[in-house]
């Protein structure tokens, strides 16, 4: 619902509320010009002494008024001409002209009502409630998506126009609530909407009929010190019935002109103080600092707009249109999508399409529209879901648990979930868990033990299909093809090979990183930002499928590095070993937020073995600052597949390794990492209790073992992996 909320405000009115915001932030920087050049040395000076000094520069002055700024401005007629000026109040001599420049007369209109007039404050008024319903369900998807506002400002994983959308809008949301919430109260106020919050005193029933009291005699204009002063209007030339009007910012009052007595006075009102505020607060008259950090946040406004169209676009592209989808009524099978990116909707329709073949009529929907009375011939109701955030619901299945708790039907129709998600992160695949474990407590029949996908993997929900077949007595081939990034060129320019004695054939291979274009460097896409870590997608030649491969390098580096061993029968990694200098492969870029060393000074404790060293090289070698890094890796044989031998030597030399520590599984005494994590235990303790963060990278025998090695060091102080991994400190890539 929020999703919805948010998106068509934002699509409907990006061009006003883009224009809105970018004026506003430029006019933001006119309020503090003003305030530097105001007077500031007024506080000793009394409306009296002030008026006196501009009347004797001025003869003819009608009116005096203080803008917030602190600026004096004085209103006169000379004849029949008009005249107007910034007043020196030391010496009551004009001293600039009042009118606005060109350039912020003009940025005023088009911010105001687009040149429009009437017809054009109410198109920027509703691009300024447009803004504040973004804004207000801007900061429920953050919320959702961190977990509370205790995490506002946790860490974010995800592509990078979210991660972008996401950054901008936690900072800039407060500040758009309040530009948006103001201007709308100006434009009510403008269309008489509102009270008038200005204080009115009662028009004196009798004055003396005198004039020319000295200012000097008035004891209320003596008693105001210009400070207080909000506007002065003097009477009528010629007309002794007339009186000097004052507002202050205590209230209005009127003077009688002969005798300079106070003749009626109202206070302020909290309806004025309340208007003056929201004044201040929109335009930073007399709160400049105020003024310009509103309009900082304002400039968020257009990237905000740019990567919300991106996401938007994204999203509706990843989503692919289901042919044939039967109805919910007639179809004997359904399937429900909980999806974020979309990604999730693309293996639906793989699993509608094999199911079809097989004989079976399929509908296939978002998880938001459960209504299993509308499954009138359904049999099985499979549940495919991503998990959002850190263990959250995606956004068309907010609210799905809730549904399906308070579902009053008896209908309880056999159900199957398989959960997606990255297995590195700590949430993995939570949010399935869970909808799996709600219709167990219901009873609901169980189709399937719960299952999961990992990292999109076609393997695992080939796996998954098949034995969907085998418990439906059918053949089910579950062929997955996702759909792939653009792919570019990457041309070998080295490879230093190891392993052959070991039976185990490995390269590190470096090719010349690919040149990317300005879009793509305004935008972060292809190879323009990779980091150690991140992920390169590889599709072998006969296969539709990519292969990934961590990087052991980043873009600062000038190369793509990674680390390939050869598998019996490994279609990827046998191309890839056949690789000479000069030939080329094609790849793309995949982001791994979920597994980066993160800033700061604590310590790294870097666990890997064999091919699983590549990105934890890549974090040594960029470890500029020298951070103190401990390297615990498992190899078979010093002499054949010691991986980066001679570089950890210079980066040990260099200061970029604090530690290395070797086991060695082919030797007099055979040790495998997990065994020298044990060894170190006192070593490894001390460092997490000083904040240390944990990664593992290699297959997943070895990181569940080195798992079990921290489990049993950490136990004594009362810590696990699982609490660290709770807290982001360990942090594992696994394969």
């Amino acid at each position: 619902m929020f999703r919805t909320i948010h998106r068509w405000p934002g699509l409907l009115a990006l061009a006003f509320i883009t224009v809105l915001a970018l004026s506003g932030a430029v006019l933001s920087v006119f309020p503090a010009a003003e305030s530097l050049s105001a007077p500031k040395d007024v506080s000793g000076q009394s409306v009296a002494e002030l008026t006196s000094r501009i009347q004797a520069q001025i003869p003819g002055v009608e009116q005096i008024k203080r803008a917030p700024s602190g600026e004096i401005t004085a209103y006169w007629f000379d004849g029949d001409v008009f005249g107007s000026a910034v007043i020196d109040p030391s010496t009551g001599a004009a001293v600039a002209s009042a009118d606005p420049n060109a350039v912020e007369r003009w940025l005023t209109t088009l911010h105001r009502s687009l040149f429009l007039g009437d017809t054009g404050r109410i198109a920027m008024a509703l691009a300024a409630a447009a803004m504040l319903v973004l804004a207000a369900s801007g900061i429920a998807l953050v919320l959702r998506r961190v977990g509370g506002w205790r995490n506002w400002f946790a860490p974010l994983r995800g592509p990078l126009s979210g991660r972008l959308h996401t950054e901008i809008a936690r900072v800039a949301m407060v500040g758009l609530i309040v530009s948006a919430t103001t201007a709308l109260w100006m434009t009510a106020s403008t269309f008489d909407l509102l009270p008038d919050g200005e204080p009115v005193p009662a028009y004196p029933t009798e004055v003396t009929g005198l004039t020319g009291t000295d200012f000097a005699d008035m004891p209320l204009l003596v008693d105001t010190p210009v400070t207080d002063l909000r506007e002065l209007n003097f009477p009528f030339p010629g007309d002794a019935t007339d009186t000097y009007q004052i507002t202050t910012r205590h209230g209005a009052g009127m003077i009688d002109q002969g005798s300079g007595a106070l003749l009626s006075w109202v206070d302020a009102t909290t309806w004025q103080r309340v208007s003056e505020t929201i004044y201040m607060l929109h335009t930073g008259q007399g709160a400049w600092l105020v003024g310009i950090v509103l309009g900082l946040l304002a400039l968020g406004v257009p990237i905000l707009g740019v990567t919300g169209v991106v996401l938007w676009a994204a999203r509706r592209r990843s989503r692919p249109r289901i042919a044939g989808n039967q109805s919910e009524a007639q179809a004997d099978t359904i399937i429900l999508v909980g999806s974020e990116s979309g990604s999730t909707w693309g293996f639906a329709r793989t699993l509608k399409e094999g199911l079809s073949a097989a004989g079976h009529s399929v509908h296939v929907g978002a998880m938001s529209g459960f209504a299993p009375e509308r499954y009138l011939k359904a049999e099985r109701l499979l549940v495919l879901v991503a998990t959002y955030g850190d263990g959250a619901a995606p956004s068309n299945a907010t609210g799905f648990l809730d549904k399906l708790h308070g579902q009053e039907s008896e209908i309880r129709i056999p159900v199957a979930v398989l959960g997606f998600g990255e297995r590195a992160f700590p949430d993995y695949c939570a949010f399935g868990q869970q909808v799996h474990d709600q219709f167990r407590a219901l009873r609901w029949e169980i189709l399937l033990p719960f299952d999961t996908v990992d990292g999109k993997s076609p393997q695992d929900f080939a796996r998954w299909g098949h034995a969907l077949g085998d418990r439906l007595g059918v053949p089910l081939s579950l062929v997955h093809t996702p759909a792939l990034p653009r792919q570019e060129h990457l041309t070998l320019v080295s490879r230093r090979d190891y392993g052959a004695e070991v039976q185990a054939p490995t390269a590190i291979l470096r090719f010349k990183a690919p040149r990317p274009g300005l879009i793509a460097r305004l935008t972060g896409a292809g190879f323009s930002r990779y980091k150690a870590g991140d992920l390169i997608g590889i599709v072998p030649v006969g296969s539709d499928l990519p292969r990934y491969y961590s990087l052991a390098s980043s873009a600062r580096d000038g190369f793509v590095e990674i680390v390939v061993r050869k598998q019996p029968g490994g279609l990827a990694s046998g191309q890839l070993m056949a690789l000479e200098p000069g030939d080329t492969v094609q790849a793309f870029l995949r982001r791994n937020t979920a597994f980066k060393p993160g800033r700061g000074k604590q310590p790294l404790i870097l666990i890997g073995a064999g091919t699983g060293i590549g990105p934890l090289a890549g974090f040594i070698r960029d470890n500029r600052s020298r951070r103190p890094i401990h390297l615990f890796f498992g190899l078979r044989d010093p002499g054949s597949d010691f991986l980066y031998d001679d570089d950890l030597a210079a980066w040990s030399a260099d200061g970029k390794v604090s530690a290395l520590h070797t086991a060695v599984s082919r030797s007099h005494t055979p040790e495998y990492v997990q065994g020298a994590v044990l060894r170190e235990a006192d070593t490894l303790v001390s460092l997490i209790r000083d904040g240390a963060r944990v990664m593992v990278c290699g297959g997943r025998d070895m990181a569940a073992g080195v798992a079990d090695a921290f489990a049993d060091i950490l136990t004594p102080s009362g810590l696990s992996p699982q609490t660290l991994k709770a807290e982001g400190r360990y942090l594992e890539d696994v394969y």
